[in-house]
């Protein structure tokens, strides 16, 4: 019997994802761990590994179609002792159930994807008519009609990847030549093109659509968390458009949900820097000849890590019924990326060496920004640490990340007049603020844990002991 393979769930938290590309082709014989296609989610982009063994008999979904629902086949595998080619060419056996899953194609859209869907719990997307007949050939022929563009416009064909890094670097995506399927502009186009001037749409070129642009505009953000958004071409302002992310999606959704849902508590303290700027300057001529070179936001981690390990009751995270209390500290680290933000974590931060954790820490910030982390290094952790120091920003109130129970927001290290022995003189001095889940965490417990942080950062020799 046929073998259906199902765009898999490759985080908890993952309802669609984009299929970047395939690494096999009909024909090929896989066995269980070979790496069959590379899948886009709202955090990454990973391999997906077979599990069962067969001859590829059918892909239903086109590499680089985005919004493909998790559940919805993407291929058959033809087992031991079948024609593979009978069993492709009945569409897998399971060309229903795909095209159930895929919307119908509404202007120039690929197959699977959608009018702006949350990056978690989409409102319900169009649906095509499935078992009508030829319902096999359909997403193919959909997903090809980007390239085709039949309106006869101009649109560009583009992976989220290529738009980011596009976006990121100033380059006009229209002046790139694509070498992905129908001409999709992929990663390897624009990271060897140049910068370009690329002309902002502005409203005059939007006028031969202005009637249909408010219908056009309900439906790409209908799903949004803002029910009825302010939108540019209502004011004539000159704009460009900009498809959200399937990391911007689940960001704006997660956030608006712990603003709603989780009642905030911020406490905030002064912290006198001096002894850990002298220290990080000694550990660091110390090593190295290691090559290490520790940050001051290595050292926080480590004390946000130890505050929390003595003081147990801000270490949890509320879950209903129950409170869920940790015996270690793993603290998830705000990283800032061309698609949004991603919070890798170091694990049992507590008890590692400051050097151990930098290390860990720029090899997981590095591979944020090329967005191959892997689900367990960003998913988890029992608390977060966001630092915007190096902005200048001298103070913040951080959004706590659910489900977490509390995040430290550190702000910039400036010279300050500062009372030292009962007499004013000058030192380096930050503010943190702590934002604590009120419903897991009073407010004299949020006070000790950041007083314990305030102290072992003033006095830093217990952070390497």
């Amino acid at each position: 019997m046929p073998i259906a393979i199902k765009m898999p769930a490759l985080s908890p938290t993952m309802e669609e994802g984009t299929l970047t590309r395939w690494l096999v082709k009909v024909g090929d014989q896989v066995s269980s761990g070979d790496i069959m296609a590379e899948i886009e989610t709202d955090k990454a982009t990973m391999e997906f590994e077979a599990v069962d063994e067969g001859v590829i008999a059918h892909l239903a979904v086109e590499e680089g179609t985005e919004g493909v629902k998790v559940g919805t086949v993407i291929a058959t595998l033809a087992e031991e002792g079948e024609d593979a080619a009978q069993v492709g060419a009945a569409g897998g056996g399971q060309a229903p159930a795909s095209a159930a899953a895929a919307p119908a194609p509404e202007k120039t859209a690929p197959v699977g994807s959608s009018p702006g869907p949350t990056g978690q719990g989409p409102a319900s997307p169009p649906v095509s008519e499935a078992g009508k007949g030829d319902a096999a050939p359909q997403p193919v022929a959909a997903a090809s009609a980007p390239a085709a563009n039949a309106s006869g416009g101009s649109r560009v064909v583009a992976s989220p990847l290529a738009k980011r890094i596009a976006a990121d670097r100033g380059l006009d995506l229209a002046s790139i030549t694509g070498s992905g399927p129908n001409g999709r502009i992929v990663k390897a186009d624009v990271e060897g093109a140049q910068p370009t001037a690329a002309a902002p749409t502005t409203a005059p070129s939007a006028a031969p659509s202005a009637a249909a642009a408010p219908a056009a505009v309900e439906r790409e953000l209908a799903p949004s968390v803002d029910p009825k958004p302010q939108v540019a071409q209502d004011f004539g302002i000159p704009h460009e458009e900009e498809k959200l992310s399937s990391m911007r999606k689940t960001i704006a959704r997660r956030l608006t949900e712990s603003k709603q849902q989780v009642p905030h508590i911020y406490l905030t303290v002064d912290i006198r820097l001096d002894k850990m700027l002298k220290l990080r300057g000694e550990l660091n001529e110390a090593l190295g000849a290691q090559g290490v070179k520790l940050s001051v936001n290595d050292m926080l981690i480590k004390a946000l890590a130890k505050a929390l390990i003595a003081c147990p009751k801000c270490n949890v995270q509320y879950a209903g019924d129950k409170l869920l209390k940790f015996s270690r500290a793993d603290i998830s680290v705000a990283v800032s990326i061309p698609a949004g933000l991603i919070t890798p974590i170091i694990e049992d931060a507590g008890n590692k060496a400051i050097s151990a954790i930098s290390t860990q820490m720029k090899d997981l910030a590095g591979r944020a920004r090329e967005g191959k982390l892997q689900p367990h290094e960003f998913q988890g952790g029992t608390a977060s640490l966001s630092n915007m120091g190096m902005y200048g920003i001298k103070q913040f109130e951080a959004v706590i990340n659910p489900p977490q129970g509390m995040i430290m927001a550190i702000g910039a290290g400036e010279k300050r007049p500062y009372v030292v022995d009962d007499a004013l003189g000058m030192a380096t001095v930050m503010s943190a603020t702590g934002s604590f889940d009120h419903r897991a965490i009073d407010g004299a417990d949020g006070a000790e844990l950041m007083k314990v942080f305030k102290e072992m950062c003033e006095a830093p020799l217990g952070l390497v002991a």
